[in-house]
Protein backbone atom coordinates (compact mmCIF):
# COMPACT_ATOMS: atom_id res chain seq x y z
CA UNK A 1 0.00 0.00 0.00
CA UNK A 2 1.43 3.39 -0.98
CA UNK A 3 1.61 6.42 1.28
CA UNK A 4 -1.05 8.14 -0.80
CA UNK A 5 -3.38 5.16 -0.46
CA UNK A 6 -2.80 5.00 3.29
CA UNK A 7 -3.65 8.69 3.57
CA UNK A 8 -6.95 8.08 1.80
CA UNK A 9 -7.82 5.13 4.04
CA UNK A 10 -7.01 6.87 7.30
CA UNK A 11 -6.65 10.58 6.59
CA UNK A 12 -5.61 13.00 9.29
CA UNK A 13 -6.36 16.69 9.23
CA UNK A 14 -3.17 17.61 7.37
CA UNK A 15 -3.79 14.89 4.80
CA UNK A 16 -7.00 16.70 3.89
CA UNK A 17 -5.08 19.85 2.93
CA UNK A 18 -1.56 18.66 2.05
CA UNK A 19 -0.68 16.06 -0.57
CA UNK A 20 1.20 13.33 1.24
CA UNK A 21 4.75 12.71 0.04
CA UNK A 22 8.00 11.87 1.79
CA UNK A 23 8.98 15.54 1.54
CA UNK A 24 5.73 16.78 3.03
CA UNK A 25 5.98 14.18 5.82
CA UNK A 26 9.45 15.43 6.75
CA UNK A 27 8.31 19.05 6.64
CA UNK A 28 5.29 18.31 8.83
CA UNK A 29 7.37 16.41 11.39
CA UNK A 30 9.78 19.34 11.64
CA UNK A 31 6.86 21.77 11.91
CA UNK A 32 5.36 19.66 14.70
CA UNK A 33 8.65 19.70 16.56
CA UNK A 34 8.83 23.48 16.16
CA UNK A 35 5.30 23.96 17.52
CA UNK A 36 6.12 21.97 20.65
CA UNK A 37 9.36 23.91 21.10
CA UNK A 38 7.51 27.24 20.85
CA UNK A 39 4.73 26.31 23.28
CA UNK A 40 7.33 24.89 25.68
CA UNK A 41 8.38 28.49 26.28
CA UNK A 42 4.86 29.39 27.43
CA UNK A 43 5.47 28.35 30.99
CA UNK A 44 4.72 28.99 34.64
CA UNK A 45 7.93 28.17 36.53
CA UNK A 46 7.45 25.44 39.11
CA UNK A 47 9.90 22.93 40.52
CA UNK A 48 10.50 20.15 39.73
CA UNK A 49 7.97 20.24 36.86
CA UNK A 50 6.90 23.55 35.27
CA UNK A 51 3.46 24.19 33.82
CA UNK A 52 3.90 24.66 30.07
CA UNK A 53 2.00 24.69 26.80
CA UNK A 54 3.81 21.57 25.62
CA UNK A 55 1.00 19.12 26.27
CA UNK A 56 -1.42 21.20 24.22
CA UNK A 57 1.08 21.18 21.36
CA UNK A 58 1.57 17.43 21.71
CA UNK A 59 -2.18 16.80 21.47
CA UNK A 60 -2.54 19.04 18.42
CA UNK A 61 0.51 17.56 16.69
CA UNK A 62 -0.57 13.98 17.32
CA UNK A 63 -4.12 14.57 16.14
CA UNK A 64 -3.08 16.56 13.08
CA UNK A 65 -0.23 14.35 11.88
CA UNK A 66 -1.34 10.88 12.95
CA UNK A 67 0.48 8.25 14.98
CA UNK A 68 3.72 7.79 13.05
CA UNK A 69 4.43 11.39 12.12
CA UNK A 70 3.22 12.69 15.49
CA UNK A 71 5.48 10.31 17.40
CA UNK A 72 8.36 11.18 15.04
CA UNK A 73 7.89 14.90 15.71
CA UNK A 74 8.06 14.38 19.46
CA UNK A 75 10.98 11.96 19.21
CA UNK A 76 12.82 14.62 17.20
CA UNK A 77 11.94 17.15 19.90
CA UNK A 78 13.38 14.89 22.60
CA UNK A 79 16.57 14.21 20.63
CA UNK A 80 17.24 17.79 19.58
CA UNK A 81 16.69 19.04 23.10
CA UNK A 82 18.83 16.23 24.46
CA UNK A 83 21.82 17.16 22.32
CA UNK A 84 21.64 20.71 23.58
CA UNK A 85 19.25 22.80 21.51
CA UNK A 86 17.42 25.17 23.89
CA UNK A 87 13.94 23.93 23.00
CA UNK A 88 12.79 22.47 26.30
CA UNK A 89 10.89 24.72 28.72
CA UNK A 90 12.70 27.86 29.84
CA UNK A 91 14.92 27.55 26.76
CA UNK A 92 16.78 24.65 28.35
CA UNK A 93 18.40 21.64 26.72
CA UNK A 94 20.90 18.87 27.26
CA UNK A 95 20.89 15.28 28.42
CA UNK A 96 20.81 16.44 32.05
CA UNK A 97 17.31 17.81 31.45
CA UNK A 98 16.16 14.69 29.62
CA UNK A 99 17.54 12.47 32.39
CA UNK A 100 16.23 14.73 35.15
CA UNK A 101 12.85 15.02 36.86
CA UNK A 102 11.03 16.22 33.72
CA UNK A 103 12.56 13.68 31.35
CA UNK A 104 9.76 11.18 31.75
CA UNK A 105 7.23 13.75 30.63
CA UNK A 106 9.27 14.47 27.50
CA UNK A 107 9.42 10.76 26.69
CA UNK A 108 5.74 10.52 27.52
CA UNK A 109 5.03 13.12 24.84
CA UNK A 110 6.13 10.61 22.21
CA UNK A 111 3.71 7.94 23.44
CA UNK A 112 0.95 10.53 23.84
CA UNK A 113 1.31 11.80 20.27
CA UNK A 114 1.28 8.23 18.99
CA UNK A 115 -1.90 7.37 20.92
CA UNK A 116 -3.72 10.56 19.97
CA UNK A 117 -2.58 10.15 16.36
CA UNK A 118 -3.80 6.56 16.29
CA UNK A 119 -7.19 7.69 17.58
CA UNK A 120 -7.32 10.59 15.10
CA UNK A 121 -6.70 8.20 12.23
CA UNK A 122 -9.90 6.52 13.32
CA UNK A 123 -11.85 9.81 13.42
CA UNK A 124 -11.70 10.26 17.20
CA UNK A 125 -10.66 13.89 16.71
CA UNK A 126 -14.08 14.81 15.34
CA UNK A 127 -17.46 15.40 16.91
CA UNK A 128 -17.57 16.58 20.52
CA UNK A 129 -17.18 13.73 23.02
CA UNK A 130 -14.63 11.62 21.12
CA UNK A 131 -12.01 14.39 21.01
CA UNK A 132 -12.42 15.01 24.74
CA UNK A 133 -11.86 11.32 25.52
CA UNK A 134 -8.92 11.19 23.10
CA UNK A 135 -7.14 14.23 24.48
CA UNK A 136 -7.69 13.41 28.13
CA UNK A 137 -6.33 9.95 27.37
CA UNK A 138 -3.33 11.48 25.63
CA UNK A 139 -2.67 13.70 28.64
CA UNK A 140 -2.86 10.78 31.05
CA UNK A 141 -0.28 8.86 29.02
CA UNK A 142 2.21 11.66 29.68
CA UNK A 143 1.65 11.32 33.43
CA UNK A 144 1.78 7.51 33.28
CA UNK A 145 5.36 7.75 32.06
CA UNK A 146 6.37 11.02 33.70
CA UNK A 147 5.37 10.24 37.29
CA UNK A 148 7.41 7.03 37.79
CA UNK A 149 10.39 8.78 36.18
CA UNK A 150 9.87 11.73 38.53
CA UNK A 151 9.75 9.40 41.53
CA UNK A 152 13.11 7.88 40.61
CA UNK A 153 14.64 11.31 40.02
CA UNK A 154 13.42 12.68 43.33
CA UNK A 155 14.82 9.64 45.11
CA UNK A 156 18.20 10.15 43.44
CA UNK A 157 18.18 13.74 44.68
CA UNK A 158 17.49 12.55 48.21
CA UNK A 159 14.01 14.05 48.22
CA UNK A 160 10.76 12.39 49.31
CA UNK A 161 9.47 10.17 46.52
CA UNK A 162 6.53 8.38 48.09
CA UNK A 163 3.31 8.33 46.09
CA UNK A 164 1.79 11.39 47.71
CA UNK A 165 4.96 13.45 47.35
CA UNK A 166 5.25 12.53 43.68
CA UNK A 167 1.61 13.40 43.00
CA UNK A 168 2.02 16.74 44.75
CA UNK A 169 5.14 17.51 42.73
CA UNK A 170 4.08 16.23 39.34
CA UNK A 171 0.34 15.66 39.04
CA UNK A 172 -1.99 17.67 41.28
CA UNK A 173 -0.80 21.12 40.07
CA UNK A 174 -1.49 20.09 36.47
CA UNK A 175 -5.01 18.64 36.69
CA UNK A 176 -6.92 21.83 35.94
CA UNK A 177 -4.46 22.97 33.30
CA UNK A 178 -4.50 19.54 31.69
CA UNK A 179 -8.28 19.55 31.46
CA UNK A 180 -8.22 23.04 29.95
CA UNK A 181 -5.62 22.00 27.36
CA UNK A 182 -7.64 18.91 26.47
CA UNK A 183 -10.76 21.06 26.13
CA UNK A 184 -8.95 23.56 23.89
CA UNK A 185 -7.64 20.78 21.66
CA UNK A 186 -11.09 19.17 21.60
CA UNK A 187 -12.57 22.47 20.42
CA UNK A 188 -9.85 23.35 17.91
CA UNK A 189 -9.60 20.06 16.00
CA UNK A 190 -13.30 19.63 15.11
CA UNK A 191 -13.40 23.31 14.09
CA UNK A 192 -10.41 22.82 11.80
CA UNK A 193 -12.01 19.71 10.32
CA UNK A 194 -15.19 21.67 9.62
CA UNK A 195 -13.17 24.41 7.95
CA UNK A 196 -11.28 21.86 5.84
CA UNK A 197 -14.54 20.21 4.78
CA UNK A 198 -16.03 23.56 3.77
CA UNK A 199 -12.92 24.45 1.80
CA UNK A 200 -13.01 21.10 0.01
CA UNK A 201 -16.68 21.55 -0.95
CA UNK A 202 -15.97 25.02 -2.31
CA UNK A 203 -13.03 23.60 -4.28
Amino acid sequence: MTIATTALVRPTLVDRVVTRTWLSDIALVVAGTALVAVLAQVAIPLWPVPVTGQTLAVLLVGASLGAARGAAALALYAILGGIGLPIYSDASGGWSVLLGPTGGYIIGFIASAALVGWAAERAWDRGWYKPIITFIGGSLVVFAIGLPWLAVSLGQLGLPNDLQSVLIAGFYPFIIGGLIKAAIAAAVLPALWAAADRAQKRG
